[in-house]
C-alpha cells in the first residue's frame, strides 16, 4: 500500500477517549491529519484494560487509513487526552502503561479538548457529550469543573438526560405523575411495555447506555412534554452555572464540543449562549498539538 508522507517524516498521535467511543488520528505538520480511527469507550472509570485496547485498536485503525504498516507505531509521538484521569489512580495507571509508542504525553480529555478549541490559545471549554465537564486556562491559572462521572455528576450531559428521564418515566408508570409523551417515547425506543422491561433493559447498563436516550428527551421537550422540558432546562441551568464559573478565569474564548452542544445551545441563558465560539480544532488536533508541546520540552 503506498503510504500518503514521506519516510522521514515525524509522526504524531492524537487520542480523544471518552466514555463512548476514542478517536485517534495520525498527524504530520506537513500534511496535517492523514489517518483517522474511531474504537470503543476509553474513559479508565469503566475499566483501565478497556481504555488501553480502545487506544491500541483506534491506533491501528488510523494506522491504516493512513497507509502506514502497524509495526511502525513505535515512531509515532502520542498525545492522549482521556476522560476520567482527573483522577490520580487512573493517570498514573495510564500513564506508567508500557505503551508501544516513540513517546507518549497524557493529559485529560477537558485539557486538549481546550487546547484545540482555541489553537493553543487560552480559553475555556465545556463538554457535553456522554458526561459533562468544564476546563478554562488563562495565563498560569487553571480550572477543571465536573466530569465526576455518571451516577456521582455529569449533571447536563446525554447520560444524565436519559437517567433522568427513565426516573420520571418508571414514576409515571407507577402511577406517581403523568409524563405520557415522555413515557412513551422511551419505552418505543427500549421496546418495552412495561416498568419489568424499562428495569431489565437499563439496570446495571453503562452511561454510554442511558446517553443513546437523549435525543429522545431533547425532541420530547421541544415538542411541549412539559416533565422532559424541565429535565432539560435543569440540566442546561447547570451547564451555565458552570460556564459562568470558567468566565471567573476572564477567558478570552469560551467553546461548547460534544454531541449535545448543539442541542443544548437554545436551552442555555442568554449571557452564556452569546459567548460560544465555535471550536477551532477537535479534541484530537489538541492532543497532537499537547504531544508537540511536550515533545519540545524534553
Amino acid at each position: 500500500m503506498a503510504t500518503k508522507h514521506s519516510e522521514t517524516t515525524q509522526l504524531y498521535l492524537g487520542i480523544d477517549g471518552g466514555g463512548s467511543k476514542c478517536r485517534a488520528i495520525i498527524y504530520t505538520q506537513e500534511q496535517g491529519v492523514i489517518g483517522t480511527g474511531v474504537s470503543g469507550r476509553a474513559n479508565p472509570l469503566h475499566g483501565v484494560e478497556q481504555a488501553l485496547h480502545s487506544i491500541s485498536e483506534s491506533t491501528q485503525l488510523a494506522l491504516t487509513d493512513a497507509g502506514i504498516a502497524s509495526d511502525r507505531q513505535g515512531e509515532l509521538i502520542a498525545g492522549v487526552g482521556l476522560a476520567g484521569v482527573n483522577v490520580p489512580h487512573l493517570f498514573e495507571q495510564i500513564n506508567t502503561w508500557n505503551h508501544p509508542f516513540q513517546a507518549m504525553y497524557l493529559t485529560t480529555d477537558l485539557h486538549t479538548a481546550c487546547i484545540g478549541a482555541h489553537e493553543g490559545q487560552d480559553g475555556a471549554v465545556i463538554i457535553t457529550g456522554t458526561g459533562s465537564c468544564g476546563y478554562a486556562h488563562v495565563g498560569e491559572q487553571s480550572l477543571s469543573l465536573g466530569g465526576h462521572g455518571f451516577g456521582l455528576g455529569d449533571k447536563g450531559s446525554g447520560a444524565w438526560l436519559g437517567q433522568q428521564a427513565v426516573e420520571q418515566v418508571l414514576l409515571s408508570l407507577d402511577g406517581f405523575q403523568q409524563a405520557i409523551e415522555l413515557q412513551q417515547a422511551i419505552m418505543g425506543q427500549l421496546d418495552v411495555n412495561d416498568a419489568s422491561g424499562v428495569v431489565e433493559c437499563l439496570a446495571g447498563k453503562s452511561s454510554s447506555e442511558y446517553a443513546k436516550l437523549a435525543k429522545t428527551v431533547l425532541d420530547c421537550a421541544a415538542q411541549g412534554d412539559s416533565v422532559a422540558k424541565a429535565i432539560v432546562a435543569e440540566g442546561a441551568l447547570y451547564i451555565s452555572e458552570m460556564a459562568r464559573k470558567l468566565f471567573t478565569l476572564q477567558p478570552q474564548r469560551f467553546s461548547m464540543i460534544g454531541g449535545l452542544a448543539e442541542p443544548l445551545k437554545p436551552w442555555l441563558d442568554d449571557d452564556v449562549a452569546s459567548r460560544v465560539s465555535a471550536a477551532i480544532a477537535p479534541p484530537e488536533i489538541g492532543a497532537v498539538y499537547f504531544a508537540m508541546q511536550q515533545h519540545a520540552k524534553d
